[in-house]
């Protein structure tokens, strides 16, 4: 009696967890719909689909999404390459440094954003580069590769690396033994890095606000555009975006269950 009792507590703990997490999404959704005659858009006046076909309203809202977008595209390809390379090393190699390059990695995880774009901000200062598109994407990579790299280590670390010396015995060589052996096996830690710095950087602001210069993306927008009233269009593109995330999980998800099955 007490283990269900248990079991039903804590079923219901995550449940009302996952409501809480999921609210203010839920909301954001709703009001997508909403009939608002004013760009205040706090209180529900009726349900509407109008606003879906007048994101042209307002160009700028969607130059900025376009910037996120092309940002955390350009940022998810070279953090994903050089995350991976970093993942390898460190989890099928001893070298020296390797400790220091553990300690660089994880403080770039901990450490706060505040920090981070201030420093970067003081760097690109220092140097005497433009702030704008360009510094944004770099910083992106900066801050994102660690955790591509954590996820990658994680996964080599688990490999079996008697079937990689067993392609070897076969006459394979390094080349062919990596992409036909190594990566397939490596490649969901890819994947998943890859959606994580994805979504770490569609979203991030306040290093992009130390580094982006003239540019704006999409949070960006978002913060200037609350001193005079959020229109619907930005719940819409955000469900937008909620939606080919959600999308992209499920995918991976019935992929990677297909694949555990054969």
């Amino acid at each position: 009696m007490r283990r269900r009792l248990g079991d039903r507590l804590l079923f219901g703990y995550v449940w009302l967890v996952m409501l809480w997490l999921f609210l203010p999404i839920a909301v954001m959704i709703v009001f997508g719909f909403n009939d608002t005659q004013s760009k205040s858009n706090v209180s529900w006046q009726g349900f509407t689909l109008k606003w879906w076909g007048r994101l042209g309203d307002y160009p700028e809202l969607l130059d900025a999404v376009y910037n996120s977008i092309s940002i955390a595209l350009i940022a998810t390809l070279i953090t994903t390459v050089l995350g991976t390379l970093l993942g390898l090393a460190l989890g099928r190699h001893r070298f020296r440094g390797q400790g220091a390059t553990n300690l660089v990695m994880f403080a770039a995880i901990s450490s706060p954003e505040l920090v981070m774009g201030a420093s970067l901000l003081s760097l690109f200062v220092s140097a005497g580069v433009q702030t704008g598109y360009r510094t944004i994407v770099i910083a992106h990579v900066l801050f994102s590769v660690s955790f591509v790299a954590v996820t990658v280590r994680a996964r080599v670390v688990g490999l079996d690396p008697s079937v990689e010396e067993a392609a070897r015995d076969l006459g394979a060589s390094s080349w062919v033994t990596f992409w036909r052996i190594t990566f397939p096996m490596i490649l969901p830690g890819v994947v998943a890095g890859a959606l994580l710095a994805f979504a770490l950087s569609i979203d991030d602001f306040v290093i992009t606000q130390f580094t982006s210069g003239a540019t704006v993306t999409f949070p960006l927008w978002i913060y200037g555009a609350v001193r005079i009233g959020i229109p619907p269009q930005v719940n819409i593109v955000g469900t937008c975006i909620f939606a080919v995330g959600v999308l992209i999980a499920v995918v991976n998800s019935v992929t990677a269950r297909r694949r555990a099955t054969a």
